[in-house]
């Protein structure tokens, strides 16, 4: 459990160097060009309330197992490349620290400052987190859809991304987020429209690990609409 305090920690310590060390009048160095609305979020706050996020993902059941930890890992490594993500665990082995988090108020700082788009690839980040022991449990299912709420995805998106992760019989047709019933007209508009809510190229300002998280639900919402097509025998 303490992992993600060692993580969280770490991150507060420099983002509040970060905040110290640029002007107050101009824009941080470094801060995502993309995200921004009215305003930007630096990679370091960024980090942050993702971290924070993830923390009250992973700690949802009650345990931290070492599927869900090394999933976290990998993604620093792929963000950010080994050296400074042995930096960063480096702190981890040093020092122990415990944070509660407001999943409110870290979403509403998101929602100011990062683009739809770049939400449903931090909901995909948390389930992939989840999943990573081949898993999703009921208090980790409820976590999220409580962060989804509040990062103002909609019940269908959220649907959608849950839908790649927990299989069922019909999961073909909730990540395109259309009934069973739809005409094969309304299949293929539903197909054009998650291929581009979904495309990497809406996240070309995102680490790469984002990036291919983008990637893969592209990738299953493709074989959502082969599957029906298949099941339907359309052209």
């Amino acid at each position: 459990m303490g992992f993600f305090g060692y993580i969280i920690l770490f991150l507060i310590v420099r983002w509040i160097f970060s905040m110290i060390s640029s002007s107050s009048s101009q824009p941080q160095q470094g801060a995502r060009p993309g995200f921004g609305r009215s305003t930007t979020v630096s990679p370091e706050d960024f980090e942050l309330h993702l971290l924070s996020l993830t923390s009250i993902v992973i700690k949802a059941d009650g345990k931290v197992t070492q599927e869900e930890l090394d999933y976290v890992r990998q993604y620093f490594v792929g963000a950010y490349g080994k050296e400074r993500s042995n930096a960063i665990f480096k702190v981890f082995n040093e020092v122990v620290k415990k944070r509660e988090v407001n999943a409110a108020r870290i979403c509403a700082y998101l929602n100011a400052r990062t683009r739809y788009e770049s939400r449903l690839q931090i909901l995909h980040f948390l389930f992939g987190i989840a999943n990573a022991d081949g898993n999703i449990s009921t208090p980790e299912l409820r976590a999220m859809e409580q962060i989804a709420g509040y990062l103002k995805l909609t019940q269908n998106d959220f649907i959608s991304i849950k839908a790649m992760f927990v299989k069922d019989r019909d999961n073909a047709y909730k990540i395109l987020e259309i009934d069973k019933s739809a005409t094969d007209g309304e299949v293929k508009r539903a197909y054009r429209e998650m291929a581009k809510r979904y495309h990497p190229d809406k996240l070309m300002d995102m680490d790469e690990a984002y990036r291919k998280g983008a990637q893969e639900k592209f990738n299953a919402v493709q074989d959502a609409y082969d599957t029906v097509r298949k099941e339907r025998g359309m052209v």
